[in-house]
């Protein structure tokens, strides 16, 4: 009976332990604040948890090919903000609104995404209907 509370202790650590690496997950240290507009090519869409991902090639200043990588939210966000697994397919033209690494690397967060037929795809939630009150 003497060691329930070492016991106690030990999950409460270990809990802890687990937990601080998924909050570090999420957060936005590595994004810098200024969005950045990029046109490119897709070359592929994943559409999977626990982030989506779009890849697309784009012609950087000196006419040379950048891959990029850029991530947005789980299936199920999406969904809710209008897209689906059939948004983006390979080859579509796309604008891609996004904040990219601070390391300089072609990675980003998709704010949002412009096809050529001028369909807007956001990673932000519609804003809710107003009531008649």
């Amino acid at each position: 009976m003497g060691n329930i509370p070492a016991s106690i202790s030990f999950v409460i650590v270990g809990i802890l332990v687990v937990s601080v690496p998924l909050f570090a997950h999420h957060g936005n240290a590595a994004f810098d604040s200024a969005s950045v507009t990029v046109k490119g090519t897709v070359t592929e869409w994943t559409w999977s948890n626990p982030h989506c991902f779009v890849k697309f090639d784009a012609k950087d200043d000196q006419g040379n090919i950048v891959h990029w990588v850029a991530e947005t939210s789980n299936p199920s966000d999406m969904i809710d903000r209008g897209w689906t697994k059939g948004s983006l397919k390979v080859g579509y033209e796309v604008t891609v609104t996004m904040q990219t690494v601070k390391n300089g690397k072609p990675i980003g967060r998709v704010q949002k995404i412009v096809l050529a037929d001028g369909k807007v795809l956001n990673t932000t939630l519609p804003p809710a209907p107003k009531t008649n009150e």
